[in-house]
This record gives structure tokens, C-alpha cells and sequence, in this order.
């Protein structure tokens, strides 16, 4: 290596990124009483949440930074609550490296209490909010939680939780109807002023998708750096005072992460708890939102609702709608750049690897089924079986390397790792001009009498076509070819297409052999709480 280029190309890279968080707000706005407070947070925090709201608190504490249906918290509130917070949950037990399980819906009070536990260097585990009652237990036992934070609605699934850990009321439906003291009360019961810095980082511990399997613990610790945080903002034009509205889950990684972002560049989150396609374009236009956080099947519903509901949505400012957790159906970017502008970016990752892509609406605009292009500080390689990389067109295993993959997951095991990249799970390609596309699961691909399909470009085209609202597609046991495709669909309100026209559709654009042996017609697609498809439930 050349010592004096690649001493160049350090400081390149150092400019850059400054340049890239100054555009977004990250830096700057601090004055010289300020200053030095800001600076000993990141040097003694690092680039952690806990030292975000330190920082945003400094820089803007009355600016609004929580919106939900309790009312609006500024950033120098929120700072304040969580100190409270942290104080409560220390007083329970919590400190460095302790289990703080939270499973709450999209209010302040889930945002309040991944801060507090920030703050004291615990392990944050975030739950699925589609939880059953033993598998909560499970989690909990397995992850080692200290204290559970729990919606009020959850309460009747804690009966498996060993009593001696401790409970907290999330959200009540109406104050002072749990049985379970409640974040409001601890905030108000403690001290909320600085705390010191805890002896060691704290981390967040997100749960896979489980759609093939059970939930399984990825632990993720702050990263050691600002090239995924520079990566995103390069690509997706986050800017200081946005308004952006979470409809995502927060529990799921990438409504964690925009609410991160989010708070380093001092916007202004406004959180559903529900998500509701027609209130969430209302809160778009009564707040004239400049960005949406969500996952695909969001803006699908979205797009199905009534002319009559949906003919005075304006979202005049809306100038990003950042996608993930789930592949894009065919034409749904395109459909919703169509009629609300051009402002769909899609991030391609998972929960392991965090990003891999982000495709722009120019991406987008040019193949609405691309991935993206890798941003800055993420590198992907695509490699054969023998571990050779593989030329543009055709598919390979997608493995990612950035700063932020994750350290393993809790129980034991980790993905594949080929000298400091990770194996995504997928398989996929890169175009002639760079962009990548995701071909499947490398665990779905199916071999049809020789020949090798993944079943992501039959879901893709089916979904595509003008009656079909929605497409899933698996491989079945087969004993002419030894695996076949089976085909679930659900059609448009209105739509009428048989078996036979679902075949002669795929027949007309794929390889004959792609074509579904079998057509099960659904009225909607068993999903999970953040739209992808539970395909263990279609058989």
C-alpha cells in the first residue's frame, strides 16, 4: 500500500464526511457556551443515542422533537425525562450491561426508555409488538432482562415472566388504569439531572424477523464510527428541523435507526402508534411533513384507499419517503412517484449486516426493482460458491461489510464471514451501471427439473401485473421436476384473473419453467408487524 495515497485518501474521506453532516445539521448550530459541553459528550460517549440527545439538547432545547396523541416534548424535555428515567431504572436494577427489554408501540415512551437505558450502558432489547405470551418469556429469559417496559395493552402476556423481573407501564389507555407503575410516574418521582457516563457503552439487541424460524437476538453495539451515519445522509437528504413522520415501528431496525437519525439532525419525530394509511398522510399534510419513514407495504395500502378518502392528500413537502424491511413489489415506487413526487428511497440491509444499498427515485426511476447502489462506507461483494467474486449479470451470494454489522447473535452463531464481510442471506446481481439487484433468499432458491429459479422474480412480475394486488411464491416437493413453484395471490378489488391466466402471464415473460405449477388465490398475504410476508404460514 502507498503510505502517502492512502494518507490522501484519510483525509479525503475525513472532508467528506465533514462536509456530509454539516449539509444535514449534525454538526454545527453550537455556540461557545455549547461548545465544550458537545465535545466531551462525543469523547467520553462516543456515537451513541444517549450521547445524541446529550448533544441535540444542547444545540436546540426547545425545539419540538416528540409528537404523539399526548401532546409535543422538545429536545431539552426528552433529555431531561430520560435522565429521570435512567434514575428509576437504576433504582430497579439497571446498570452496565443489564437486560432492559421495552415493547411499546411508536410513543415517547419507547423513544424515553431506549434512552435511559443508553445512559446506563445496558443492553436495550427491543420486542416485537406482535409477541405471544411465551414467546415473550422466552425472550426475556434468554436475553437476561432485568426489567420489562410493556404497553398496557401487553400486560396479559407477562403471566410466564418470572417475578422477580421488574415491570413498567409503557403507555396506559387512560392514566392510572395499570396495575404496573408507569414511565410517567418514575419520570416524575426522580432526579433529572446529568448523570454520569456508565462504565461501559450500552448496546441494543434487535430481534430478527423470524419468518423462517424463531426471533433470534442480534447484538448490536454503537458503531465505532460516522461512515454509516455519513452513508445514509450522502444518499438520503435528511436535513436539520424536518418534520418526519414514523410510521415504521420502532422496534424493527429501520424505524430505530431513522429515529436516530432523526435525532442527530434535530428533527422533529412525529409517532403513530398504529399505523393507518389514511391518518398517515393526514399527519403529513396537518404537519406538512417533509419526510415518512415506513416499510413497503405501507405506501401499498396507502395507494389502495378510496378516491374519495384519498383525493385531498396533498403532501405538498414531502420530499423523502424512505422504504425497508421488505422487497419492493413490482411498480409500487414508480405508482407512488407518480402521484406524490419523486421522493422513494429504498435501503436494502438487515438486521445482521444493517446496509447493504440505497436506491434514489433516480435509481428507482431508471428500475423500480433496483436495489441501490452501496453508499459510502458500506462495501458488497458478490461471490460464487467457490468464493470467487462474479461478474456483472450475474447472481451471486450478497455479502456486506460496514461498521455497523452486528457482533453475533445472542444465543450463539453468526452469519458466514469471509474476511470481515458478512453473508446477507440473499443473492443477488450487479447491472452494467452498478446498481445491485436483489434475486432471493440463498436459502429459497429452488432447483425445477435442473433448473435454478428464485422465486423473487416470480413474485415480482405476478405482483406487477394490472388485476394482482399482492404476490408470494415457494417451492414445493415435486416428483416429475423435484421442486415446483406454488403461487399465492391476492387480487385487486375488482380483479379477475383464473389459474390459468397467472400462468400464462409468468409463461409470456419468464422461462416457461418459472411458471407456477400450483395458484392458491388469498384474500391478503400472512405478514409480520413490519409487512414481510410469514411464507412458513403458506403451504
Amino acid at each position: 500500500m502507498n503510505p502517502v495515497k492512502s494518507a490522501a485518501e484519510a483525509v479525503s474521506n475525513k472532508a467528506f464526511e465533514i462536509r456530509t453532516l454539516h449539509r444535514a445539521g449534525v454538526i454545527g448550530g453550537l455556540g461557545p457556551t455549547s461548545l465544550p459541553g458537545a465535545a466531551s459528550a462525543l469523547i467520553r460517549g462516543g456515537t451513541t443515542p444517549a450521547t445524541s440527545i446529550r448533544v441535540a439538547a444542547l444545540k436546540y432545547p426547545d425545539r419540538e422533537y416528540l409528537l404523539d396523541e399526548k401532546g409535543t416534548l422538545t429536545y431539552g424535555e426528552v433529555h431531561r425525562r430520560s435522565n429521570a428515567l435512567a434514575n428509576a431504572f437504576a433504582g430497579l436494577g439497571i446498570g452496565p450491561g443489564d437486560g432492559l427489554a421495552v415493547m411499546c408501540r411508536n410513543h415517547r415512551g419507547f423513544v424515553e426508555a431506549n434512552l435511559a437505558g443508553w445512559k446506563l450502558g445496558a443492553s436495550v432489547i427491543l420486542l416485537n409488538t406482535m409477541f405471544s405470551g411465551p414467546q415473550l418469556a422466552d425472550v426475556v429469559e434468554r436475553e437476561g432482562a432485568k426489567v420489562v417496559v410493556l404497553d398496557q395493552e401487553f400486560e396479559d402476556l407477562l403471566s410466564g415472566v418470572p417475578d422477580e423481573v421488574g415491570r413498567v407501564c409503557g403507555f396506559e389507555d387512560e392514566p392510572g388504569t395499570s396495575g404496573l407503575p408507569s414511565l410517567e410516574d418514575l419520570i416524575a418521582s426522580n432526579d433529572d439531572s446529568e448523570l454520569p457516563w456508565p462504565s461501559e457503552k450500552g448496546r441494543n439487541i434487535i430481534l430478527t424477523s423470524g419468518t423462517t424460524g424463531t426471533p433470534k437476538g442480534a447484538q448490536r453495539p454503537a458503531p465505532s464510527g460516522l461512515a454509516v451515519l455519513v452513508g445514509i445522509l450522502d444518499r438520503i437528504p435528511h436535513f436539520s428541523g424536518e418534520s418526519i413522520v414514523m410510521a415504521a415501528p420502532l422496534f424493527h431496525s429501520w424505524g430505530y435507526i431513522n429515529s436516530i437519525i432523526g435525532t442527530s439532525v434535530g428533527a422533529r419525530l412525529i409517532l403513530q402508534r398504529r399505523f393507518k394509511p389514511a391518518q398517515t398522510m393526514e399527519l403529513v399534510d396537518e404537519h406538512e411533513a417533509d419526510a415518512i419513514v415506513a416499510v413497503p407495504v405501507m405506501l401499498q395500502r396507502i395507494l389502495e384507499l378510496d378516491e374519495e378518502t384519498s383525493r385531498d392528500f396533498r403532501a405538498d413537502e414531502l420530499k423523502i419517503v424512505t422504504l425497508s424491511g421488505s422487497a419492493l413489489p413490482g411498480g409500487l415506487a414508480t405508482a407512488w412517484m407518480d402521484r406524490y413526487g419523486d421522493n422513494v428511497y429504498n435501503f436494502y440491509g438487515s438486521t445482521e449486516v444493517a446496509m447493504g444499498s440505497i436506491a434514489t427515485p433516480e435509481d428507482l426511476r431508471a428500475d423500480a426493482s433496483t436495489a441501490g447502489r452501496p453508499p459510502y462506507g458500506t462495501s458488497v461483494r458478490l461471490l460464487d460458491d467457490s468464493g470467487n467474486e462474479v461478474p456483472p449479470g450475474e447472481t451471486g451470494r450478497i455479502f456486506i461489510s460496514n461498521e455497523m454489522t452486528f457482533d453475533g447473535y445472542t444465543g450463539g452463531g453468526n452469519k458466514e464471514d469471509l474476511d470481515g464481510y458478512l453473508a446477507s442471506g440473499d443473492v443477488g446481481h450487479f447491472d452494467a451501471d452498478g446498481r445491485l439487484f436483489i434475486d432471493g433468499r440463498d436459502d429459497e432458491m429452488i432447483i425445477s427439473g435442473g433448473e435454478n429459479v428464485y422465486p423473487a422474480e416470480v413474485e415480482d412480475l405476478i405482483a406487477g401485473h394490472e388485476m394482482v394486488a399482492e404476490a408470494a411464491v415457494i417451492g414445493v416437493d415435486d416428483e416429475k421436476f423435484g421442486q415446483a413453484l406454488s403461487a399465492f395471490v391476492v387480487l385487486k378489488d375488482g380483479g379477475s384473473l383464473d389459474e390459468a391466466g397467472v400462468r400464462a402471464f409468468v409463461k409470456e415473460n419468464l422461462a416457461s419453467y418459472k411458471a407456477p405449477r400450483d395458484v392458491v388465490f388469498l384474500p391478503e398475504l400472512p405478514r409480520n408487524a413490519t409487512g414481510k410476508i410469514l411464507k412458513r404460514q403458506l403451504q
